[in-house]
């Protein structure tokens, strides 16, 4: 590797680094070479390129050797990789295994990763509504946590920035809870689901079910077709890496479109070993890293450093970038490093079916849903707990249950099962969690990688807070179906351990004082100010809404402004 003419050259210096590929990083790569800096992406993973790399895009479910099922022994042997949403046969070439890439649980809780160039980017939900005023300001209002350096009005021009060159579709609803953003057409509502929007809202004027909001291109325009993108299919096999670009991720947009400025390298196969920070200029000054495939160790220099590996590999970087200044971690003086560790409530959801409506049908697989906008403690705190929650929901038409027909083989069996079914209809939520200093990681004293690097360990789980939502959601969720004609409800906690959302947040959060928060409001380390953290572990606080978005837009925001700065000379 070290050979390779396509790798930089050992202690090769750029005026800018960026650890990590997926949706911050390569948010970061894109803005970064755009304006015109030298940028190197260190990722730890294999690469990915565009289309070339998606071996099973455009395969039938026939030709998979066990019908996009993982073999049982694949299974025992990765217990939790196995249960990631969108994990299976067709998608398993990017995620992690579990055995090759370990860490400790001092408490239940699943890590799932996927490292390659573009990250989870390549095999994330893509759902992308916008936070709103409320989620911005809530935890101080309501005294769950610290002030958001930030608000909303601040960070809406860069939503959409960011909005109008990935792609996102929706519909302008004028939802205080949910901010309208630059949207393409929507998916349309199912007959079914438009019967559901009618009878929410008759019965509860302030409930608002939406089509979703979604990183899809349904109707590209023209920034989408420069970057040699096309309009979605209809697939719904998105996490098998789409070779329309129809969905969002680094490889089919961002990194690209950083490439094609002259200006970008990206050095795959690179584990980060820690941020270098030079004690006479106080200030980093570069990245180690250890190729995975040699173990050989290599140093990159460069002006500006954006952590973006996502949110716990974040938290691991900076922990391990010790030197006499920070002994505890870079920028670590208040000791809240790897604290307030969050995440996002997937733990109910509810299901049932509705008569009628037999005479329709819908077009293609959608690969977005319906989504409810948050209705919890919005203006004020009136519920027994804090935080609220959103929901994703919709309805289909399935096949008929074989067991129900008359004969069990034959023509007339095929001829039957080839008829649809019934309708079905599902809810199921994305509940706010509140950041607690006892919800942490860290790095274990013992244990360490193949690398050298010790394990991160895990110390986070639910409270009271999140139970309380649960129920109220369970609760509200089956009133509301009941009275939009939905029947044989059933309510469901899959008891997940937090993680499974794969929407970590935390460690290493925004804040206005540097007593209580690691970053400013332009997501500057408060005592290393040329480096930036822009993924999930600069956040103050979870929200209710996906956060994807979130990053992007703090990430484009950052980057610009660090640029800004380089050319003032204050970096």
């Amino acid at each position: 590797m070290p050979n390779d003419p396509q790798l930089p050259r050992p202690n090769a210096s750029f005026d800018a680094i960026v650890i990590g590929s997926g949706i911050s990083g390569g948010w970061a790569a894109k803005e970064l070479c755009e304006l015109g800096l030298k940028t190197l992406v260190l990722e730890r993973g294999r690469n990915v390129v565009h289309n070339k790399d998606y071996p099973t895009a455009t395969m039938a479910p026939w030709e998979f050797p066990h019908r996009k099922q993982m073999p049982e022994k694949f299974v025992k042997e990765n217990p939790l990789i196995t249960t990631a949403a969108g994990f299976g046969e067709d998608t398993a070439h990017f995620f992690i295994k579990d055995k090759d890439h370990p860490y400790v649980q001092d408490k239940p809780f699943d890590w799932i990763r996927g490292y390659q160039v573009g990250g989870k980017s390549l095999i994330w939900g893509r759902a992308c509504p916008r936070w709103s005023h409320y989620d911005f300001t809530a935890p101080a209002r309501y005294g769950y946590g610290i002030e958001w350096p930030i608000s909303y009005e601040e960070i809406a021009p860069w939503y959409s920035h960011v909005e109008r060159f990935s792609g996102i579709c929706g519909n302008r609803d004028g939802l205080e809870a949910m901010p309208d953003g630059e949207y393409l057409p929507p998916f349309e509502f199912t007959c079914v689901e438009k019967h559901l929007q009618q009878q929410i809202s008759k019965h509860y004027p302030d409930r608002f079910m939406i089509q979703g909001r979604w990183a899809q291109l349904t109707k590209p325009n023209p920034i989408h077709l420069q970057q040699g993108r096309s309009q979605c299919q209809a697939r719904d096999m998105c996490m098998r890496g789409c070779p329309f670009g129809a969905y969002f991720s680094s490889n089919s947009s961002t990194l690209p479109w950083a490439a094609a400025t002259g200006n970008l390298t990206i050095r795959p196969f690179s584990v980060v070993h820690s941020i270098i920070y030079d004690e006479k200029k106080n200030k980093a000054t570069g990245v180690r890293i250890i190729d995975t495939n040699t173990k050989e160790v290599y140093d990159y220099y460069a002006r500006i450093i954006f952590v973006n590996a996502s949110a716990l590999n974040s938290n691991l970087v900076l922990l391990h970038s010790t030197s006499n200044r920070f002994p505890n971690g870079l920028g670590n003086d208040n000791g809240l490093l790897g604290k307030y560790v969050a995440f996002q409530n997937y733990r109910g959801s509810i299901n049932g079916t509705i008569d009628g409506f037999l005479d329709k049908y819908y077009y293609g697989r959608r690969p977005s849903e319906a989504m409810m906008a948050n209705f919890r403690n919005l203006k004020k705190n009136d519920m027994p707990f804090v935080g609220g929650y959103m929901a994703f929901m919709g309805a289909w038409r399935g096949s008929p249950d074989g067991h129900q027909l008359p004969e069990q083989i034959g023509a007339e069996y095929k001829k039957a099962m080839s008829e649809p079914g019934g309708w079905g209809v599902y809810m199921y939520m994305q509940g706010e969690t509140i950041p607690k200093e006892t919800n942490t990681v860290s790095l274990s004293k013992t244990e360490k990688d193949q690398w050298g690097i010790p394990l991160l360990v895990t110390n986070v789980s639910y409270d009271n807070n999140d139970e309380l939502l649960l129920k109220d959601f369970l609760t509200q969720g089956q009133e509301m179906l009941d009275k939009a004609g939905v029947k044989n409800i059933t309510t469901n906690d899959n008891h997940w351990a937090p993680g499974r959302d794969i929407h970590e947040m935390g460690g290493c959060r925004m804040g206005k004082d540097p007593k209580t928060s690691l970053l400013n409001k332009h997501n500057q380390l408060h005592h290393c100010n040329n480096v930036f953290v822009t993924d999930g572990a600069c956040m103050t606080s979870t929200g209710n809404a996906s956060p994807s978005i979130l990053y992007m837009a703090l990430t484009a925001r950052a980057a610009n402004y660090a640029v800004d700065q380089l050319k003032k000379g204050d970096l």
